[in-house]
């Protein structure tokens, strides 16, 4: 079978990181890599392979699918535009920075007949997938995604830089959306949001709570899962699941459960590029990553409610 000619569109950090992967796949060839500033994208093809072409309509006319790893803000425009052209396309999450914008994409790839995966990198991780496989009833989660300060992605706040990937974990494994939402978060050391801490109440009882920094001394990635008579843990960078059960003679049962740990980016690129050969729908579709969106933008609005009162109560202070 020939390979799929693949490009890679944004050649900064994450743009690199796919053209790497997709330069060493069986399914696929790296053709082509454009980027808004040229000399970044011919030193990306350098490294990796692949010919810097000088615009998106150049791109389009020499690949079957492509990657979009341009900022959140641009998304929609190069998205749509290469389904437009008849490329199939994953764009790096979140699918953008509003609903409308995620919607056009969407409508375009079902209207053109094209191939849509975003890029939630985590439904990949190997001690995920493990965690669905054992998921029967999740009554409650915990989880925490905490990183130190860089500069990348300061175009999105916290949410739709981190948290929108447990969002959409926690939406994957409940399969429904929450009927009620609370939230807190503050800016630190840029203008958005830089640390958060949402409660999502599930129809049916779940609870899910999702603690998100991108000001953290330290690098943490935990998810924390019980339903009846279990309790799960998974280290995601560690790519790791432990299970803590009560047996039915009222014993304690303790035990990791098996992983066969791989580099996450891989696996979601190769699953990519099997959708584009078979024409299946991807593991996480643009619905998918609507959904993921939707709530991640509730939960901004609740943090903006929550500094409004915030607000209110020390200006009464003030007044004594």
């Amino acid at each position: 079978m020939r390979k799929l000619r693949v490009g890679v569109v944004g050649t900064g950090e994450f743009g690199r990181r796919h053209m790497r992967v997709a330069a060493r796949s069986e399914r696929a060839e790296l053709v082509a890599a454009y980027d808004a500033d040229p000399a970044r994208a011919a030193a990306a093809a350098a490294e990796h392979g692949g010919e810097p072409v000088p615009s998106l309509r150049a791109l389009a006319e020499r690949v079957d699918a492509a990657i979009v790893a341009v900022p959140t803000t641009f998304h929609a425009e190069a998205g749509c535009a290469l389904l437009e052209a008849g490329v199939d396309v994953l764009v790096e999450k979140p699918i953008a920075p509003g609903l409308d914008s995620a919607r056009r994409l969407v409508e375009t790839a079902a209207s053109r007949g094209r191939i849509l995966q975003v890029g939630h990198l985590e439904r990949f991780n190997p001690a995920v997938r493990a965690l669905a496989q054992a998921v029967r009833l999740p009554l409650f989660f915990e989880i925490h995604r905490l990183s130190t300060f860089t500069p990348r992605s300061l175009d999105v706040d916290v949410l739709l830089d981190l948290m929108i990937h447990d969002i959409d974990i926690v939406l994957s494994l409940v399969k429904t959306m929450p009927e009620e939402i609370r939230a807190a978060g503050i800016s630190i050391l840029s203008p958005k949001v830089d640390i958060a801490n949402a409660r999502l109440a599930f129809p049916g009882g779940c609870i899910a709570n999702l603690t998100a920094s991108r000001v953290s001394t330290e690098r943490v990635r935990k998810l924390r899962l019980f339903q009846p008579h279990q309790y799960l843990s998974v280290d995601y960078s560690r790519q790791d699941l432990f299970s803590l059960s009560v047996t039915p003679e009222l014993g304690i049962a303790s035990n990791p459960v098996p992983v066969e740990k791989d580099e996450p980016l891989r696996l979601e690129l190769e699953s990519f590029f099997e959708c584009v050969a078979t024409r299946r729908a991807p593991v996480v579709t643009g619905e998918d990553a609507c959904r993921a969106l939707e709530v991640a933008l509730a939960i901004g609005a609740r943090i903006e409610e929550h500094s409004r009162v915030v607000g209110e109560s020390l200006a009464a202070l003030s007044k004594g």
